[in-house]
Protein backbone atom coordinates (compact mmCIF):
# COMPACT_ATOMS: atom_id res chain seq x y z
CA UNK A 1 0.00 0.00 0.00
CA UNK A 2 1.13 3.84 -0.84
CA UNK A 3 1.70 6.28 1.33
CA UNK A 4 -0.50 8.53 -0.17
CA UNK A 5 -3.44 5.96 -0.67
CA UNK A 6 -6.89 7.96 0.71
CA UNK A 7 -9.29 5.85 2.08
CA UNK A 8 -12.63 6.35 1.55
CA UNK A 9 -15.98 5.45 4.55
CA UNK A 10 -19.16 4.97 3.11
CA UNK A 11 -22.38 5.48 5.73
CA UNK A 12 -24.79 6.02 3.26
CA UNK A 13 -26.73 9.11 3.35
CA UNK A 14 -28.44 11.17 0.30
CA UNK A 15 -24.94 10.13 -1.89
CA UNK A 16 -26.13 7.10 -2.09
CA UNK A 17 -29.97 6.58 -1.95
CA UNK A 18 -31.73 5.28 -4.82
CA UNK A 19 -35.55 6.03 -6.40
CA UNK A 20 -37.96 3.63 -5.75
CA UNK A 21 -40.43 4.68 -8.94
CA UNK A 22 -43.23 1.97 -7.73
CA UNK A 23 -44.19 3.69 -4.41
CA UNK A 24 -42.34 6.98 -4.01
CA UNK A 25 -39.82 5.91 -1.49
CA UNK A 26 -35.80 6.60 -1.08
CA UNK A 27 -33.82 3.50 -0.04
CA UNK A 28 -30.31 2.20 -0.06
CA UNK A 29 -29.18 -0.29 -2.54
CA UNK A 30 -25.12 -0.15 -2.95
CA UNK A 31 -23.01 2.52 -3.00
CA UNK A 32 -21.99 5.03 -6.10
CA UNK A 33 -18.70 6.07 -4.90
CA UNK A 34 -16.86 3.68 -7.77
CA UNK A 35 -18.89 5.52 -10.45
CA UNK A 36 -19.07 8.66 -9.33
CA UNK A 37 -14.64 8.51 -9.03
CA UNK A 38 -14.93 6.79 -13.06
CA UNK A 39 -17.39 10.17 -14.03
CA UNK A 40 -15.30 12.35 -12.50
CA UNK A 41 -12.09 10.66 -13.30
CA UNK A 42 -10.21 10.63 -10.40
CA UNK A 43 -6.74 9.66 -10.63
CA UNK A 44 -6.07 8.90 -6.99
CA UNK A 45 -5.35 5.83 -5.26
CA UNK A 46 -8.84 5.67 -2.90
CA UNK A 47 -9.34 2.58 -1.33
CA UNK A 48 -13.09 1.94 -0.74
CA UNK A 49 -14.84 0.63 2.31
CA UNK A 50 -18.48 0.41 3.25
CA UNK A 51 -19.30 0.44 7.07
CA UNK A 52 -22.93 1.16 6.66
CA UNK A 53 -25.90 2.17 4.50
CA UNK A 54 -27.84 4.66 6.90
CA UNK A 55 -29.68 7.74 6.78
CA UNK A 56 -27.57 10.18 8.81
CA UNK A 57 -30.73 10.55 11.20
CA UNK A 58 -31.20 6.90 12.21
CA UNK A 59 -27.30 7.10 12.77
CA UNK A 60 -26.60 6.28 17.03
CA UNK A 61 -24.02 6.36 19.11
CA UNK A 62 -23.03 2.52 18.42
CA UNK A 63 -22.94 3.48 14.52
CA UNK A 64 -20.29 6.27 14.92
CA UNK A 65 -18.60 4.15 17.15
CA UNK A 66 -17.79 1.90 14.38
CA UNK A 67 -16.56 4.90 12.25
CA UNK A 68 -14.49 6.07 14.94
CA UNK A 69 -12.98 2.47 15.37
CA UNK A 70 -12.14 2.04 11.91
CA UNK A 71 -10.72 5.45 11.56
CA UNK A 72 -8.40 4.90 14.46
CA UNK A 73 -7.76 1.37 12.64
CA UNK A 74 -7.19 2.90 9.15
CA UNK A 75 -3.13 2.46 8.31
CA UNK A 76 -4.08 5.66 5.73
CA UNK A 77 -3.43 9.42 7.15
CA UNK A 78 -5.87 10.86 4.96
CA UNK A 79 -9.24 10.12 4.88
CA UNK A 80 -12.76 11.06 3.46
CA UNK A 81 -16.03 9.46 5.03
CA UNK A 82 -19.19 9.94 2.56
CA UNK A 83 -22.33 10.65 5.27
CA UNK A 84 -25.85 11.92 5.19
CA UNK A 85 -26.03 15.84 6.00
CA UNK A 86 -28.24 15.47 9.01
CA UNK A 87 -26.31 14.61 11.50
CA UNK A 88 -23.05 14.91 9.74
CA UNK A 89 -21.70 18.00 12.15
CA UNK A 90 -22.62 15.25 14.92
CA UNK A 91 -19.81 12.40 13.58
CA UNK A 92 -17.18 15.62 12.63
CA UNK A 93 -17.50 16.77 16.69
CA UNK A 94 -17.44 13.08 17.78
CA UNK A 95 -13.99 12.55 15.66
CA UNK A 96 -12.95 16.38 16.22
CA UNK A 97 -13.03 15.70 19.66
CA UNK A 98 -10.81 12.70 20.18
CA UNK A 99 -8.42 13.50 17.56
CA UNK A 100 -5.44 13.67 20.35
CA UNK A 101 -6.16 9.95 20.98
CA UNK A 102 -3.69 6.83 19.56
CA UNK A 103 -4.81 6.10 16.39
CA UNK A 104 -6.42 9.68 15.22
CA UNK A 105 -2.94 11.87 15.81
CA UNK A 106 -1.93 12.85 12.33
CA UNK A 107 -4.80 11.80 10.30
CA UNK A 108 -6.63 14.19 7.96
CA UNK A 109 -10.35 13.25 8.22
CA UNK A 110 -13.06 14.69 5.81
CA UNK A 111 -16.74 14.54 5.94
CA UNK A 112 -18.63 15.01 2.93
CA UNK A 113 -22.09 14.36 1.60
CA UNK A 114 -25.16 15.04 -0.74
CA UNK A 115 -28.20 17.08 -0.54
CA UNK A 116 -29.79 15.61 -3.80
CA UNK A 117 -29.13 11.67 -4.48
CA UNK A 118 -26.14 10.80 -7.15
CA UNK A 119 -29.27 8.86 -9.20
CA UNK A 120 -31.04 11.81 -9.43
CA UNK A 121 -28.34 12.99 -12.07
CA UNK A 122 -28.43 16.43 -10.73
CA UNK A 123 -26.32 15.96 -7.40
CA UNK A 124 -24.13 18.34 -5.97
CA UNK A 125 -22.55 14.87 -4.45
CA UNK A 126 -20.00 14.28 -7.55
CA UNK A 127 -18.38 18.27 -6.65
CA UNK A 128 -18.76 17.39 -3.21
CA UNK A 129 -16.54 14.09 -3.43
CA UNK A 130 -14.12 15.45 -5.76
CA UNK A 131 -13.27 18.75 -2.99
CA UNK A 132 -13.59 16.28 -0.13
CA UNK A 133 -10.66 14.25 -1.58
CA UNK A 134 -8.82 17.62 -2.87
CA UNK A 135 -8.98 18.95 0.85
CA UNK A 136 -7.94 15.42 2.11
CA UNK A 137 -4.45 15.74 0.17
CA UNK A 138 -4.12 19.62 0.73
CA UNK A 139 -5.59 20.74 4.61
CA UNK A 140 -3.16 20.12 7.97
CA UNK A 141 -4.68 16.86 10.32
CA UNK A 142 -7.47 17.31 11.46
CA UNK A 143 -11.48 17.10 10.94
CA UNK A 144 -13.21 18.83 8.29
CA UNK A 145 -16.61 19.12 6.86
CA UNK A 146 -16.24 19.62 3.04
CA UNK A 147 -19.72 21.00 1.64
CA UNK A 148 -20.06 23.55 -1.80
CA UNK A 149 -16.34 23.42 -2.48
CA UNK A 150 -16.26 25.10 1.05
CA UNK A 151 -13.95 23.45 4.16
CA UNK A 152 -15.42 23.67 7.99
CA UNK A 153 -13.21 22.80 10.86
CA UNK A 154 -15.42 20.11 13.37
CA UNK A 155 -16.22 23.22 15.58
CA UNK A 156 -17.39 25.78 13.24
CA UNK A 157 -19.81 24.23 11.01
CA UNK A 158 -23.61 24.43 10.66
CA UNK A 159 -26.17 22.94 8.50
CA UNK A 160 -28.32 26.04 7.23
CA UNK A 161 -31.47 23.63 6.46
CA UNK A 162 -33.36 26.64 4.99
CA UNK A 163 -30.84 27.84 2.52
CA UNK A 164 -29.48 24.04 2.16
CA UNK A 165 -26.12 24.39 2.29
CA UNK A 166 -22.70 24.56 4.85
CA UNK A 167 -21.97 27.26 7.23
CA UNK A 168 -19.47 28.51 9.42
CA UNK A 169 -21.36 28.51 12.77
CA UNK A 170 -22.01 32.35 13.93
Amino acid sequence: MRNDTIRLFVTGGTFDKEYNERNGTLFFKDTHLRDMLTLGRCLLDVEIRTLMMIDSLEMDDEDRAVILGQCRKSSQQRIVITHGTDTMEDTARMLGERMDEEGLKGKTIVLTGAMIPYAFGSSDGLFNLGSSLAFAQSLPSGVYVAMNGRHFTWDNVRKNRDAGIFEERV
